[in-house]
């Protein structure tokens, strides 16, 4: 009986033990299930690791609106609603492209665009205004000594006609002139012709037109009035004259201009001015027309306006009708007639910097490279390039801006040798120090201040020799800086990346790094 009892109670323990083991690794089994079966698990990648997704080495982790916070793991930016977006390595023969994430790029609406030929025709538009042709201005003055009897025109901008008479002067020399021929005339039948020629020539020499003098031959009579007339059918420019007034010889009475043909004076950038030469053909849309005109340009002014950097260029225009008058605002429109097969792109994707053009190339899986290019003419949106692209290429049309500064913030941290540990985010940045030398000191009408500070490599954040602006500590700035002071400052990053200073002290030389 006792040694069944025995065996009975081993048999319980055994059970029991087996129920336990059983259950513990029940238990084991459903939590590496889980776990395999949890989003995200498995070893997490940290900066210097290879992504599994794409065999590339993550250097560090970013948000695309915020490049200059690096992060040494993935997760949720501190700034966007967004995840943290890996930037690679480059591998061999990348180039140094940029690499962005496709959903990335979707969000952040990057857009490009093939290079292509066509025909590109050089089309420039500028603004001009008309002007009278000074080649058509016809100067009317005295002949002789006389008195203004009557002023037919005594207003500028009055419109005039061929033969029509200005003003009636009397003049004793005239009148002698002429009744010394209506004597001599009176004789010539005894054959003293030779008398007669001379006193007409008298009546011309003393400052009587062919017409006049014609007017006292066929009448036979003394003509006391004479009528100066209009030369040109036009406008009176310039009135110089009153009744009642005494001329004498070369006083001016009139200026008059024609206005048959106009001249338009355009403005064009003087970095086009070449494309221009005399004899181009033009054509000009006055304000409010539907047609344009057809003129030629008369010649290239030797002037640059210092204010706009523009070139005038003048453009002869005929004037049928006298649609156009003198002040008039006109657009011309300068084409070359050129029509060769070019390689071109939008002009909107073109990145320039003063000296160089920049468009960023999407170089398929080396990621997005920043390429010089040497641009040409330009029409349309779009821009002819001359070297630096080849047909079929893309560029970016839309982001390229964010693209190229994420390339320059990669430059710098090669040429750093930067390490690929990432900075904390700006809320729980430690403070940084550096040397440098105050290039200016900033202030503004609400009360902020500034320092313009060029400083060497500061390791802490990843930073090479650089000019840049700190703000000032919530204190202000010390007392007495200026520019040229050698300092040594400390400061940190806020939340947007914003280098905010600490504290500035004046710095010895013999400790300083130049930068």
């Amino acid at each position: 009986m006792k040694k069944a009892r025995i065996a009975a109670a081993a048999a319980l323990v055994l059970a029991g033990a087996a129920i336990y083991s059983a259950y513990h690794l029940g238990v084991t089994r459903g939590t590496q299930l889980a776990q395999s079966r949890t989003p995200g698990a498995g070893p997490a990648l940290k900066a210097g690791d290879i992504d599994p997704k794409t065999g590339k080495k993550i250097l560090y982790w970013h948000d695309p609106m915020v490049p200059g916070q690096r992060f040494d793991k993935p997760g949720k930016s501190p700034f966007m609603d967004m995840q943290l977006v890996p930037v690679y390595a480059d591998g061999e023969g990348a180039g140094g492209g940029v690499t962005v994430d496709s959903r990335v790029a979707q969000n952040l609406g990057i857009r490009t665009s093939e290079a292509r030929t066509g025909r590109l025709s050089a089309v420039l538009e500028a603004p001009g205004n008309v002007a009278i042709d000074e080649r058509s201005v016809q100067v009317i003055q005295a002949r002789t000594t006389g008195f203004v009897q009557h002023v037919a025109v005594k207003a500028t901008l009055d419109p005039v006609r061929r033969g029509q008479v200005l003003v009636t002067v009397y003049s004793p020399d005239w009148i002698a002139a002429q009744e010394e021929y209506l004597a001599v005339s009176r004789t010539a039948a005894d054959g003293r012709i030779d008398l007669l020629g001379a006193a007409r020539a008298r009546m011309l020499q003393a400052g009587m037109t062919p017409g006049q003098v014609s007017a006292v031959e066929s009448s036979g009579k003394l003509q006391p009035h004479a009528g100066i007339v209009s030369p040109v059918d036009g406008v009176v420019t310039e009135v110089a004259v009153r009744e009642g007034m005494t001329v004498s010889p070369g006083t001016t009475l009139f200026r008059l201009a024609d206005l048959s043909r106009i001249w338009v004076i355009a403005e064009i950038p003087e970095g086009q001015a070449r494309a221009i030469v005399p004899g181009q053909a033009v054509k000009v849309l006055p304000a409010g027309a539907t047609e344009p005109l057809a003129g030629t340009i008369d010649t290239v002014l030797p002037d640059v306006n210092p204010a706009t950097r523009t070139v005038k260029v003048r453009i002869v225009l005929p004037n049928k009708g006298r649609q156009l008058l003198p002040g008039m605002f006109v657009t011309a429109r300068f084409d070359s007639g050129e029509q060769k097969e070019v390689l071109m792109i939008p002009l909107e994707s073109v990145i320039r910097t003063g000296r160089r053009s920049i468009v960023m190339v999407d170089a398929g899986t080396a990621g997005f490279v920043a390429t010089d290019i040497r641009t040409g003419r330009e029409a349309a949106g779009m821009v002819e390039v001359l070297d630096g692209l080849r047909a079929g290429q893309k560029v970016v049309t839309s982001g390229q801006f964010l693209i190229d500064s994420e390339a320059s913030l990669r430059g710098t941290a090669e040429r750093m040798g930067a390490s690929p540990a990432a900075s904390a985010p700006a809320a729980a940045a430690p403070g940084h120090e550096g040397l440098g030398r105050i290039e200016a000191v900033n202030g503004s009408d609400r009360g902020t201040e500034s320092l313009t500070i060029s400083h060497g490599p500061i390791p802490s954040v990843q930073w090479g020799a650089m000019t840049m602006d700190f703000a000032a500590p919530p204190a202000g700035l010390p007392k007495g800086l200026k520019p040229g002071d050698r300092i040594r400052f400390r400061f940190h990053l806020d939340k947007d990346g914003m280098a905010i200073l600490s504290s500035v002290e004046p710095a010895g030389v013999t400790q300083e790094a130049k930068p």
